[in-house]
């Protein structure tokens, strides 16, 4: 088997204490949204902006540790998954390097699905509490956005897969009740928890709501 990738300490100093004896139940994933990923570790670990993640993995499969993975880094922000808030109290962040208009490397992929399954090994997360930040605050985020392939995390067990079940009834009650279920809990009008679930599970999709944005949300 290839070795584990051992990151590269980079330390932030943008980081606390979990709060409430809180222990990560969450991975959550962004883009950087940024030029390079050297210009993304400089904003990470800049007490000017007051923003860290655990990790950070370039494009060119790099991976950097900004944050211990029991200490609390200042990614998600306000947000709210499966009904629970301080979402930064609950998980850790990785920081994949994209600019969110073009695919993710395969290197970095790689490297992203060797990391996680030690993160989700060492605090028992399950493959349903890997997200993005979309997921979390729909609307005020969209990352990691959809050039990104949960598929292929779904495929190895590292994220929820999307779902074909039977539709009885298509309305915007029956959708919200579905994607609740899913934990897409965080408050948001029709239009952007719709944004948020095709992000999620048919970043292909477009127009108004169809059976199939209710059949791919997980039971």
């Amino acid at each position: 088997m290839p070795t584990p990738a051992r990151p590269i300490w980079y330390p932030s100093p943008n980081f606390g204490a979990r709060r409430n004896g809180l222990q990560p139940s969450l991975v959550v994933l962004h883009y950087t949204a940024m030029t390079s990923a050297a210009a993304a570790l400089e904003r990470l670990c800049d007490p000017a902006f007051e923003v860290s993640a655990h990790y950070l993995i370039g494009g060119d499969g790099r991976l950097w540790q900004m944050v211990a993975e029991d200490q609390r880094a200042w990614h998600a922000g306000v947000g709210e998954w499966a009904g629970l808030a301080d979402v930064n109290s609950r998980s850790i962040g990785i920081e994949l390097d994209n600019r969110g208009d073009h695919p993710f490397s395969h290197r970095q992929m790689a490297i992203l699905e060797d990391l996680l399954p030690q993160i989700m090994q060492r605090w028992a997360i399950p493959p349903e509490g890997v997200i993005g930040h979309s997921d979390m605050a729909p609307g005020r985020k969209i990352d990691p956005g959809r050039h990104f392939d949960w598929a292929r995390l779904a495929a190895q067990g590292l994220a929820a897969s999307a779902q074909n079940e039977a539709v009885e009834r298509v309305s915007i009650a029956a959708f919200r009740a579905a994607a609740q279920r899913a934990g897409f809990t965080a408050k948001s009008d029709d239009a952007t928890l719709l944004q948020a679930v095709r992000l999620r599970y048919r970043p292909w999709a477009t127009g108004v709501l169809t059976a199939q944005d209710i059949a791919c949300l997980p039971r």
